[in-house]
């Protein structure tokens, strides 16, 4: 059991360095990076299975918590892990039949699994600096690939990028002092005993602190005027990887700390998140109407939806709760085969300009129905798995009495539905314009970058229409994230609870 704990980072650390020292030979590197992603996603299946018998901890080194590092694998974390794994080895497989040769050879696929060993670190660690230290992992190789190239604007939209994310990692360095100072401890389970006898006001200002730093990270409003600025610049691939994983490991890490260390006063720190989320849900969609690049509207509603799953987070409620984990499972999902599928696009007219597209259903009908079926998720259209997602935030916001929030969440809805037809008519409906050139046949794409989109738009079909199994498991992930009393004693078992070196 502590070596399926263990797999996520020992994988993709192995694999960086087997890709890096092969990156010259481009079949052997497809073929490793394949293989070890099928890997990652069978290791993370099975993680999740076992995570239904109870939380799995793992002391590295034999030091126990909280005095050592722990790695933590709860439903919640592991649900995260099987999606994100499982979008991965879609994205892999599709950027074997869209990257060029350049960029293989200078380390995409080495980059891409230093990516996965920083996001899924993040998702396993039991303890806030761990966080930060995965945080920077994850920073750093997110950034050589945003730049990893000669696209117009990746330089731009890099240093855009990184800036912010810099001074996110700033507030979350400053916050991890802070508490260390109060508390004496950083691991999670402690932490959360501790901090009930720190003063209230001392835990706001952090709050506020780690607020901002997973605010930007997650592209919260008003944080998130990095994200449409940079990830429509890189290859698409990229963009597909940056858009299912980045933002969604800063809503993890926001979920996770204002459950299990700020519950001390949610008529604040939640009520304060409830308005962010309303903001980021409202701004999103607004800015994807406003835009007329496929890739930048996609981008845009990447903010939107980041909105809901805070609104679930922001009610505290066990259905509150549920419908995040389940919303940021479906959203992972969809989000990543909605840029997968804008790549086709480009390919086929070597532009994402809506002004310069159209006809596509006309003459490969196939296409626009692999497009339907991710925008209408994303928009919530029934039987799809967005429909499921939004009900249960709109039932969960009804339930808690946040009618402003809930009716904002409504209207955000029908507005993607908007943007989505928007899509679909300038793109796959209308004439094709004069101007607009095919350089691409598209009913002859190769096989690589057709069956991820195939199996994403599966699951995201399956989802809705049996999505009970799913339902179910974001209940029980719920009702741990309500249960502070439980990770603690899976973390730290007989320790008692107390400060370190007498820090209270």
């Amino acid at each position: 059991m502590e070596l399926l704990v263990t797999l996520p980072l020992l994988i993709p650390l192995a694999l960086s360095l087997a890709l890096f020292a092969a990156r010259r030979h481009r079949r052997a590197s497809r073929i490793i990076a394949i293989a070890g992603a099928t890997i990652l996603l069978t290791v993370a299946a099975a993680l999740l299975v076992v995570t239904h018998d109870g939380i799995q901890v793992v002391a590295i080194g034999e030091w126990p918590a909280p005095y050592g590092i722990v790695l933590v694998a709860d439903l919640f974390s592991a649900a995260i892990l099987l999606v994100c794994a499982l979008v991965s080895w879609a994205t892999i497989v599709y950027a074997t039949g869209w990257m060029d040769a350049e960029r293989e050879r200078t380390g995409f696929y080495p980059l891409v699994f230093a990516l996965l060993l920083g996001v899924n670190g993040a998702f396993l660690t039991g303890d806030l600096f761990n966080l930060y230290v995965w945080f920077e992992v994850m920073l750093m190789a997110s950034f050589v690939l945003l730049v990893l190239g000669t696209e117009k604007g990746q330089v731009e939209g890099g240093i855009k990028y990184v800036s912010l994310n810099l001074l996110a990692s700033t507030f979350f360095l400053s916050a991890t002092g802070i508490l260390y100072g109060i508390a004496g401890t950083l691991n999670f389970a402690h932490l959360s005993s501790v901090l009930a006898y720190v003063d209230p006001q001392i835990l706001n200002i952090v709050a506020v602190l780690l607020g901002i730093a997973f605010g930007i990270k997650a592209a919260v409003f008003p944080l998130f005027f990095w994200l449409p600025a940079s990830y429509h610049t890189p290859p698409v691939p990229v963009s597909a990887l940056f858009a299912g994983l980045l933002t969604k490991v800063g809503v993890y890490a926001l979920i996770r700390v204002f459950t299990l260390l700020f519950v001390h006063d949610p008529g604040w720190t939640h009520t304060l998140l409830l308005f962010c989320a309303a903001l980021t849900m409202l701004t999103g969609v607004l800015g994807a109407l406003a835009q007329h690049d496929v890739r930048r509207i996609l981008s845009f509603h990447i903010v939107s939806q980041i909105g809901y799953m805070i609104f679930g987070l922001a009610l505290y409620t066990p259905l509150g709760l549920a419908s995040s984990v389940f919303y940021l499972i479906h959203h992972i999902v969809v989000k990543t085969n909605l840029f997968l599928l804008s790549g086709l696009v480009e390919r086929t007219f070597g532009t994402g300009s809506l002004d310069r597209l159209g006809g596509l259903f006309r003459t490969h009908a196939w296409l626009g129905v692999l497009f339907l079926v991710p925008a209408f998720s994303l928009a919530g259209v029934p039987p799809l798995s967005g429909f499921l997602a939004k009900l249960l935030v709109i039932r969960a916001g009804l339930a808690a009495q946040a009618y402003l929030a809930t009716a904002v969440a409504v209207l955000v809805g029908l507005f993607t539905l908007l943007s989505m037809l928007k899509i679909w008519n300038e793109a796959f409906w209308k004439a094709r314009p004069d101007h607009s050139m095919i350089l691409h046949d598209t009913g002859r794409f190769p096989a690589r970058l057709v069956v991820p989109i195939v199996v994403l738009a599966s699951v995201t079909i399956l989802l809705g229409i049996a999505g009970e199994p799913l339902l179910a498991l974001s209940s029980r992930a719920a009702a741990q994230l309500l249960d502070p009393a439980a990770y603690q004693a899976a973390v730290l078992g007989t320790v008692t609870v107390q400060a370190i070196n007498g820090g209270v």
